[in-house]
């Protein structure tokens, strides 16, 4: 009985192994090598997808991944620096939170689309791309096929936007600085928002993650909002994105006890290897039928959105 047993432990193991995907190991383990860069992880996940090289389940964990990546990352950044760049991003983020979700509605109404899909867009466009939309979405009771239209629209945007954007802040002469508020106010998803920062500098790279992760606080006074505005008498959940208080904490911690520098130092560095992870996944998860699905319309609003957000905040950056 017992060798019964261990025949069929056996099999089971080997058709564990047949069924991994060796391809996304091997990427992820080429992920912790010093020649790849946010830009190639990027590349080689939107490769894969095109490839129709799928992993059941390990995108579930793209977010977690994420997040714990940039929390990692608070371990190697100077607290004075990012209450320069919180002050710094205060009113160009209020300025744009506000014209993107007024522009989103109305937008929305002009080219009829429906008015859960305008307000996720809009939402995702304004603060922080998908970690809006999740916030935003139980309020407004919306529907599966509504949060993958909005959630496809800002997540194409947020590729072309990483491999776009600092090619052109290197043609504009942008500085580290400039380039990485811009980065956060215009790039929809944290996740692209660090990795545009990552491809252009390390001051970058500090700036952008900082002023998104504040911008992404605006999640709160946005979900009210939209909740007194949608309530009907019902009381509606608010998820707050707790990532970024640990990321804060991260900082206070590692400059209150300056002690532990190195420690901190490799933190950091697995932070910036975990990021390179949630890039190549997010890439591998690009569908071409999924975006033919979500329609010329949505992806019409989204797009005008972004390029308004995206000209708009560069010009008063600049100026």
């Amino acid at each position: 009985m017992n060798a019964i047993k261990a025949v069929k432990s056996t099999i089971g193991i080997g058709n564990q192994l047949k069924n991994f995907n060796w391809p996304y190991l091997t990427i992820v383990c080429l992920c912790f090598m010093p020649f790849m860069s946010p830009a190639i992880a990027l590349c080689v996940g939107l490769v894969f997808s095109f490839l129709g090289i799928k992993h059941k389940s390990i995108h579930h964990y793209t977010s977690k991944i994420l997040q714990a990546s940039i929390v990692l990352m608070g371990f190697g950044m100077s607290l004075s620096a990012v209450i320069s760049s919180s002050k710094d991003g205060f009113l160009e983020t209020a300025i744009s939170v506000t014209v993107v979700m007024l522009l989103g509605i109305l937008l929305g109404k002009l080219f009829k689309v429906e008015k859960n899909i305008s307000l996720l867009i809009a939402s995702g466009t304004a603060i922080c791309g998908g970690s809006a939309i999740a916030a935003v979405a139980p309020i407004l009771n919306s529907k599966n096929y509504e949060n993958s239209f909005a959630l496809i629209v800002v997540f194409v945007l947020n590729a072309l936007a990483l491999l776009l954007f600092p090619i052109i802040g290197h043609q504009l002469g942008l500085s580290q600085e400039t380039f990485g508020n811009w980065a956060a106010i215009a790039i929809h998803d944290t996740s692209s928002v660090v990795g545009a920062g990552a491809i252009y500098g390390e001051k970058a790279l500090q700036v952008a993650t900082t002023v998104k992760l504040i911008r992404a606080l605006w999640i709160i006074p946005l979900s009210l909002l939209v909740a007194f505005m949608n309530r009907n008498g019902e009381k509606k959940s608010i998820h707050f994105p707790w990532f970024i208080l640990l990321f804060v904490l991260a900082i206070v911690f590692a400059n209150s006890f300056p002690t532990y520098h190195t420690s901190y130092e490799h933190f950091s560095w697995l932070g910036k290897r975990g990021m390179l992870i949630a890039l190549f996944l997010i890439g591998s998860n690009i569908s071409i039928g999924e975006i033919r699905k979500s329609g010329v319309k949505s992806f019409a609003l989204g797009i005008i959105l972004w390029v308004v957000i995206a000209a708009g905040s560069l010009f008063l950056l600049i100026h």
